[in-house]
């Protein structure tokens, strides 16, 4: 047995001969070419075992293309017959989690292959054409710092989960760089222009400029290199990466350059404080020749692509005309559709979702059908990813006859309390492929803002598509624990994990991360208030939580310090103390408040003890390290300059954010080194502000104390120190 994290192993000339030798149908021979990206994908998971693995594409014509595969196991050999190699993937992996072999996982794999295979026999297929992956977000909250080896990793989980439209935005400043420097913008105006490497993905969607910037010009170079491997490998196993277009954002520089054109300059973005962005008017001439350039150039470089993602109304009121609202709506959507057909013939456009629920007194159905209007239905792809918050496909008529995928968002902004509702994303798919209101529901999956957290729910969500449903949650999770732990489970720990699926994995959105507009994952994680005694509480039944976390416990003797189970039971411990951390806070305050000095200092002491407790407990989570991330940004920089800059990157967009509205703690994250050398300090001073002006009978200057915080909070970010 070995859990080996992302091993990666190199095929050897000998193993490739074994290969060939072993192939015992013309059928295999003939489909080596085909399939010779799937087995490279097994092959880094499971070594030479990867050769036992007859894999076999069959393409069946269909007017509903559908996605299939079956497998076949008898004591030497597994045969795997699939509609694709992303099919075939999953196929494998589906065979090898079934049978208690291997787990793929954020936190590291185990693998422990039985000497000679057990009989097996399974099909399935399922009726989404498509499964997704990734909001646009995760390149900010999530992969500003991977290398191609990290991307790899991913790609290989995305194949192993059946993900075959995955969203894919790195290396595109390269194509922005060339394409506004035709237009006359100079570096030093570019400069000014592109925001941090951890703030791009909002700068791509209109929202700011140049916050944390500039870029370096090694990132965007190093980054155009990652990406050509990441589409390469991507459209190599039959995935069809979503790439961007132009959705009419334009650089100051190019807006002042053009004074005749029509360029609306827009509201700052999510209560202020950001520099203004500028959204180039659908009519005006410069729109078309500026946004097929963009796939023009994007083509030279990448290749060309199936798939182009524009939102070019991402959390931002349309500047249109009550007057001719929906006429200028419908021209927007039209041109945006006719840009893309004409720089690149047959290609579908992308669009998130998101915007039709998070603005739903803008986009009534009038505005949502206005605007969809004039594209054709088979040329958009609406991704209504939103489903554990909102239910917009069902508010918009499934989108007018447009193409649309569902799924849920489930992480926002890297933050990871531990939850999830596998009940609830079963129920849902089983009612959702039952409604005769569904529409052209072509994809399913997820999209989360970020990584490296909840593995089960991804793990979970990404069978649905294929099981439809039809397997009950014990059933599942009963192979899957012997999966990820190697054992035949016991009893105990069976037990355990139905108690946290009724305590924090029936829980669909993690509504209090948002409480009285203050964001964090746990109240803990907020910027310190008195309003805290108003806090009703964190979601999920502690109790049944606590009674799970002792059977771990009571287990984890039986498990190797670096298994999976390791990392659970440290998951579960994590968050039931982080929510007694939420109540002893709340307590404190009132007690200071109403002069009881006795409590409010025992409490303080726990909460202190607690704070670093629970410091140390996920010390054992090497993923779940605030130094990881720091390094991780120090190492991706080519020089000291460079390494600096993506440090106070990394600290800011986990902590400040940007801005003066209410996005910090946004990205709060549940890390050692968090606990101990952020939140806490933030508390204590806050406390032991608290405290004195109990003590000095004096009122409490709130607002004095909270900007004291924010500067210390501002002196952290730019420490380049790596805690």
């Amino acid at each position: 047995m070995r859990r080996n994290g992302w091993a990666i192993k190199t095929r050897s000339v000998f193993s490739f001969f074994v290969m060939l030798i072993l192939a015992v149908t013309t059928v295999y021979g003939s489909n080596e070419g085909k399939t010779k990206e799937a087995a490279a994908v097994l092959e880094r998971l499971i070594g030479k075992r990867s050769n036992e693995f007859d894999l076999t594409i069959v393409e069946k014509k269909s007017p509903t293309p559908t996605e299939w595969f079956e497998v076949k196991a008898t004591a030497k050999r597994v045969q795997i017959k699939a509609s694709s190699n992303t099919a075939i993937c999953y196929a494998a992996y589906h065979f090898l989690r079934d049978i208690g072999a291997v787990v793929v996982s954020w936190e590291g794999n185990r693998i422990d292959l039985p000497a000679s295979w057990p009989k097996y026999s399974k099909k399935e297929a399922t009726p989404f054409q498509y499964r997704e992956y990734l909001n646009a977000c995760a390149f900010g909250y999530t992969t500003p710092w991977w290398e191609w080896q990290r991307w790899e990793q991913e790609i290989d989980w995305m194949a192993f989960h059946g993900i075959n439209l995955p969203t894919a935005m790195e290396g595109q400043e390269a194509v922005w760089q060339q394409l506004w420097k035709e237009y006359g913008l100079t570096d030093s105006q570019l400069q000014a222009h592109f925001a941090g490497p951890a703030f791009l993905p909002w700068q791509r969607m209109g929202n700011i400029n140049s916050l944390e910037g500039p870029l370096p010009q090694n990132w965007i170079q190093k980054k155009e290199s990652i990406q050509k491997k990441i589409l390469q490998r991507m459209r190599s196993l039959g995935m069809h990466p979503v790439v961007p277009a132009f959705s009419g954002y334009v650089p100051k520089a190019f807006a002042e350059k053009h004074p005749n054109s029509k360029i609306s300059e827009l509201k700052s973005w999510s209560g202020g404080g950001f520099e203004s962005t500028y959204l180039l008017d659908s009519k005006d001439p410069l729109f078309k020749e500026v946004g097929k350039r963009f796939i023009e150039i994007y083509t030279e470089i990448y290749g060309p692509s199936d798939f182009y993602l524009a939102d070019s109304f991402n959390e931002i009121t349309p500047p249109v005309s009550k007057e001719h609202k929906y006429e200028e709506l419908a021209d927007y959507g039209k041109t945006i559709f006719e840009t893309i057909n004409e720089a690149s013939p047959g290609a579908t456009w992308v669009m998130q979702g998101w915007l039709f629920g998070d603005n739903k007194e803008f986009w009534t159905k009038e505005a949502t059908k206005a605007f969809l209007s004039k594209v054709p239905n088979d040329r958009l792809m609406i991704q209504d990813y939103a489903n554990d918050r909102y239910k917009v496909w069902e508010n918009q008529e499934a989108f007018y006859g447009k193409q649309w995928t569902y799924g849920y968002v489930h992480n926002y902004g890297g933050s990871n309390p531990v939850y999830g509702d596998l009940n609830f994303y079963k129920n849902e798919l089983t009612s959702l492929l039952k409604n005769p209101m569904k529409g052209n529901v072509v994809g399913y999956g997820t999209m989360p803002e970020g990584l490296n957290n909840n593995s089960i729910v991804y793990e979970y969500i990404y069978d649905l598509p294929w099981s439809q449903g039809k397997e009950s949650v014990p059933d599942w999770l009963d192979k899957y624990l012997k999966a990820r732990y190697g054992k035949s489970i016991t009893e105990p720990v069976f037990k355990a994990w139905q108690l946290l699926i009724e305590s924090v994995y029936s829980t669909k959105y993690w509504e209090t991360r948002w409480w009285d507009s203050r964001a964090g994952a746990y109240f803990f994680f907020k910027r310190p208030t008195l309003k805290i005694t108003e806090f009703k509480g964190n979601l999920g039944d502690k109790e049944k939580l606590k009674q799970a976390l002792d059977l771990l416990k009571n287990e984890a003797n039986q498990f190797d310090k670096n298994s999976l189970f390791d990392y659970d039971w440290r998951e579960a411990s994590r968050q039931y103390y982080s929510l007694c951390l939420d109540e002893d806070l709340k307590e404190c305050v009132a007690a200071y408040q109403s002069n009881d000095l006795a409590k409010a200092d025992v409490l303080y002491q726990k909460i202190e003890q607690q704070a670093l407790e629970i410091d140390k407990i996920i010390s054992g989570q090497p993923s779940n390290n605030l130094k990881y991330w720091l390094q991780s940004a120090w190492d991706f920089g080519s020089t000291s300059d460079e390494s600096k800059l993506y440090l106070k990157n990394a600290k800011t967009l986990i902590t400040l954010w940007g801005g003066e509205g209410h996005l910090n703690d946004y990205a709060s994250r549940a890390w050692s080194g968090m606990y101990k050398d952020f939140y806490w300090p933030r508390w204590k001073m806050f406390l032991q502000a608290v405290r004195e002006a109990t003590v000095n009978h004096q009122p409490f200057d709130e607002l004095k104390e909270r900007e004291t915080i924010k500067q210390w909070e501002t002196k952290w970010c730019e420490n380049q120190e790596i805690h």
